[in-house]
This record gives structure tokens, sequence and C-alpha cells, in this order.
């Protein structure tokens, strides 16, 4: 009888441990913004055009194919820009928190920008 306690208590540590790599290695969603060569600009998760997402933590891979544009993302807390004369890829991790955010090319903002919401 002495060593079902023991089980139960090893058994138990086991599954603490489990839970608690499976949380602490979850990667953030990814996400992909292009700009350029020509006049566009696109933020999408899995090949679809975002329009909505849950507030976490995400990386974002930007493409940035011309050095006359910017890819640059804001919102509630977060202020990220490629640069207008970089041309090349670009990795940043956010917090995206509810709410409203847009993404645009400075020199062009009047043609391309998009926005998606934070729920």
């Amino acid at each position: 009888m002495t060593r079902l306690p023991h089980a139960l208590a090893v058994l138990a540590a086991a599954a603490t441990v489990l839970y608690a790599s499976a949380s602490a290695g979850a990667a953030p969603a990814k996400l992909t913004g292009t700009v350029g060569p020509g006049f566009t600009i696109t933020l999408k998760m899995g090949g679809k055009a975002v329009k909505s997402l849950k507030a976490g933590k995400y990386t974002i891979t930007v493409l940035d194919r011309s050095n006359i544009h910017n890819f640059h993302l804001k919102g509630k807390g977060v202020n990220k820009d490629s640069g207008i004369v970089a041309v090349g890829t670009k990795r940043w991790t956010v917090t995206l928190k509810r709410g409203s955010y847009v993404f645009v090319c400075d020199p062009h903002a009047t043609s391309m920008k998009g926005k998606f919401t934070v729920k």
C-alpha cells in the first residue's frame, strides 16, 4: 500500500513536467508580410489574407522586395518598420493585443495599406 501514493506522486510530477514543456514550447503563430516589388502590400497567415487574429504572440516574416517601399506595422503597443531603402527579409516577434492594427507603405500610404483587428 505504501507504493501507491509514491506511484501517484511520480505520475503527477510527470504530468506537470509534460504540461509545462508543452506550454513553454508552443511557438508563436506565423505571419508573412510582403511589400513590392510593384505597388502591393500584404499580410497573410497560411497563404490567406489576415482580416482578424486572436490576441497573442506572433512571428512576422517581412519580405521587403523594393527599395522604394517599406512594411510598417502599427497598432496597440506595436510599431515595427522594415525601412524604406532596406530590401530583404526581416523577422519580428510581436504580441498583439485587442484592437485595430494597420500595415502600410509610408511613402505610398494612400494606396498601399491594409488593416486587421485583434480579438
